[in-house]
């Protein structure tokens, strides 16, 4: 046996052991599980039980229609011209005004939509939309 020499197994480690940093890890993990819940301060109170009931008032929806003639239909039932003023007051009279969904038919004359569009307008309605066909 020579001083000189070194085993082989002197040699040194350039790789860095990991099974105490991750022992120590998992005991921090663990501690802090356990600690957590314990920190948490809160006032224990009992609460008052209420139950209320959602109102979702959502707003009715008319349907003016008018063909390719010319002729106003209020929800598919026919409607005479001095008849539409007074059903349009009516709609805007209510405390949840309806949404009013004016439906014209290609070939009528742009008129008879405008004419209903200034009705609803002076009788006071705010929501109006038009209902189209997508393009194919």
């Amino acid at each position: 046996m020579a001083f000189g020499t070194q085993d082989d197994t002197d040699e040194v480690m350039n790789e860095i052991n990991m099974t105490p940093l991750v022992d120590v890890m998992l005991v921090l993990l663990i501690i802090f599980i356990v600690t957590v819940p314990v920190m948490q301060h809160a006032v224990n109170i009992d609460l008052p039980r209420a139950t209320n009931q959602p109102q979702d008032v959502q707003p009715q929806t008319v349907r003016l229609t008018v063909d390719a003639q010319g002729q106003y239909f209020w929800n598919e039932r026919p409607v005479a011209d001095q008849e539409l003023a007074g059903l349009l007051r009516e709609e805007a009279a209510r405390p949840t005004q309806p949404e009013l969904h004016i439906r014209g038919d290609r070939a009528v004359r742009y008129e008879r939509v405008a004419q209903a569009m200034a009705a609803a307008q002076q009788a006071g309605l705010r929501k109006i939309g038009f209902i189209t066909e997508p393009q194919r």
